[in-house]
């Protein structure tokens, strides 16, 4: 059975990272893929939130810190390591790698886990913002096994493990808004007294 799993793996796996390969697609996953051409953009977009966003705002970035912290913590140094599943582009002769590969595991993709905990967790937040973040997400994790760095399970089960962490962190930032909103009510009702 883990022999046709893994079949049905490799089969997609050399659909994005050859089939469908051209010099744009290149570019475009090798510039996402990268998250220091990120940057920027999270530090303008968490200033935004905390700055204009009142106070869901501020729980949602120092939430959001927490947040990765976790997700990469356990996936670098926890799942990776129990797993060792090997990188395509270490244990396939053929794979394409536009930016080389490293020593380091496969499952799961801390790119995926990553980009998808904290998709769900903002959209959850804030609601909005819902598609533009699962797609994002979506395309990053597209990415790694286009980049020939992750098997297509690497990237879905990652997205799963990213999603459910996202979930959970947010059900503590909607609580910790309600706990505040609730203090803040009875602080009211307490002087109007």
């Amino acid at each position: 059975m883990a022999d046709f799993f893994y079949s049905i793996d490799l089969t997609i796996f050399y659909f994005i990272n050859h089939t469908i390969a051209n010099p744009v697609f290149d570019k475009f996953f090798g510039f996402i893929t990268d998250v220091k051409h990120w940057y920027l953009l999270y530090i303008v977009l968490l200033c935004i939130a905390f700055f204009k966003g009142g106070r869901i705002g501020k729980i949602a970035v120092i939430g959001s810190i927490f947040l990765i912290v976790f997700s990469d913590q356990f996936s670098s140094n926890l799942v990776k390591n129990l797993v060792e599943r090997i990188r395509p582009c270490n244990a396939l002769p053929d794979a394409r790698t536009i930016l080389g590969c490293t020593g380091s595991y496969s499952f799961p993709s801390s790119h995926s886990l990553n980009n998808f905990a904290i998709a769900v967790f903002f959209y959850r937040l804030f609601p909005k913002l819902k598609w533009t973040l699962l797609i994002t997400a979506g395309l990053v994790a597209f990415s790694r096994p286009y980049l020939g760095l992750h098997y297509p399970s690497d990237i879905i089960f990652g997205g799963i493990i990213g999603a459910a962490i996202g979930y959970i962190f947010s059900l503590g930032a909607i609580k910790m808004n309600e706990f505040l909103d609730n203090r803040k009510s009875s602080l009211i009702n307490n002087s109007e007294n």
